[in-house]
Formats: structure tokens, sequence, C-alpha cells
């Protein structure tokens, strides 16, 4: 069953969508395609009285923590928060109100997985508050794990053996395509069959998706694995494809059949 998960992305403490691609830590060359006049808490109350529950609240770099902390105090225990989460602070966001902490750069070093901070993550988040990152760019042989707002392609390839061994550790996968997010030209169909295949547990795409009929689509090459989250295209953002009250039909019409 698909169901539209709703997000918060974060940049200098604002609401924004961004092209993926284009995300710099210097922030030349980022390419914003709406910045939001509400707070980071009109949209968790918005989603809190829709009951869209596992929306994901993400901070593009630094300068977002007040807007993080009212997003998660609005409505504690039902949004997911990632960017720069480590083993350090991760009990802190779950003591803020997250309901699962979403990390990925945390888990590389010299653009390779480590195993060992995965652990140490483990150790101190159980499996059900975890929620693995592994937004992903294009290569030859398919997709690799992306890190660094996306810039640094790391060596971990997409591959089941992969994630099956990850789904020990995390309830949950967020993956974003980020050659294609922030475009709203279209899903990568081709990645969201294979994580269907690939995946045991929940997991959420994002990327490119333009129109309603993207949850569709999802549902079908995914039979009902993958949820779908909107973006630039959605209303509630500045887009003109997707409005935000047919994803809430959308989702009551799923959870009633």
């Amino acid at each position: 069953m698909t169901v539209f998960r709703p997000c918060i992305d974060l940049h200098e403490g604002r609401v924004k969508q961004i092209v993926g691609g284009s995300l710099r830590d210097s922030g030349e060359g980022t390419v914003e395609n709406h910045v939001a006049p509400e707070p980071a808490e009109y949209f968790a109350a918005l989603y809190r009285k829709d009951d869209l529950r596992g929306g994901h609240v993400i901070q593009l770099g630094p300068g977002n923590r007040s807007a993080a902390e009212s997003a998660l105090a609005t409505w504690p225990g039902a949004l997911q928060i990632g960017g720069g989460i480590t083993s350090k602070n991760a009990q802190q966001w779950l003591d803020l109100g997250a309901a699962q902490v979403i990390v990925t750069s945390y888990l590389f070093e010299s653009g390779d997985f480590s195993w060992q901070r995965l652990r140490e993550l483990s150790a101190v988040v159980p499996r059900e508050q975890l929620v693995l990152d592994l937004s992903c760019r294009r290569v030859d042989s398919g997709w690799n794990v992306a890190t660094d707002r996306w810039q640094t392609i790391t060596s971990a390839r997409i591959e089941e053996d992969f994630l099956q061994r990850l789904e020990e550790f995390c309830c949950e996968f967020l993956i974003h395509a980020a050659d294609v997010e922030g475009l709203c030209q279209g899903i990568d169909a081709k990645l969201v069959e294979t994580l269907a295949k690939m995946t045991r547990v929940p997991c959420t795409y994002a990327g490119g998706a333009r129109s309603l009929d993207d949850l569709a689509l999802v549902e079908s090459l995914s039979d009902g694995k993958i949820d779908l989250t909107f973006g630039s295209a959605l209303d509630l953002f500045g887009g003109s494809g997707v409005r935000y009250e047919d994803c809430v039909a959308w989702n009551r019409t799923q959870i009633k059949g």
C-alpha cells in the first residue's frame, strides 16, 4: 500500500525546495525552487491535522536547529529528523520529540561505509527508531549512495546484500534519487522497481515526482511496497503539479481500503 509521505526540508532556517544536485556548503550555485513564507511548525501542524505520520524533517546544512526543534515540538512522536545526526546527538533528537532519527553521512568515512559507526549508532538508537538515508546518484553500474548534501558519491552500491545487512539495524530506508530531486521531470522508475525487489523494510522514495499519478505509478512499480514524497511539485511548496489535499485524500482512501 503506497502512501504519500510529507516532508519539511530546511535550509538556512527556512522551509525550502532545492534542486538536489545543486546544493553546496558555500551556498553558491544552489538552485532554490521555493522558499516558504511559513515557518517549519506551520507544516508540522498541517501534517498533524491531517494525521500524516512518518514525514521527514531534513536539515540541509547548518542554521536549522531552531526550526527543526519547533517542528518536532509541534507534533512530537510523529516526525522523523535527519541532517547531521550522529551517535553523540541522536538521543537528543529523540528526546526532543523525533519518532525516528535519519542518518547517512555520519556512517561514511572517506567515501566508504563504516560498519563500526553503524554499530556505535545502534548501541544508542533502537532499531525501531533508526532510519537510514541511502539517497543515491546514478553511476554506470546502477546507483551509489551520495553523502554530504549529495555531492560525494561513495563506494556503497544500492544492491540487495548491502540493503539486507542494513535492515538488521534499521526500521526503514529513505532514498532520494538525487539526480532528479527537485526537477519535477518524473521519478526514477527503475530505481523504484529495484528498491521494491531488494528491500524488506518500509522504504520512502523521493525525487522527480510531478503529478498525483506518480502515487499510482509507484504503487504499481513497487507492488505497494514503496511510499512517495512530493516536494517541488506540491502546491504547499509553490508547485502546480500536485495538490496537497489530493495527497491527503489518496492516503485516506489507501488506509480505508
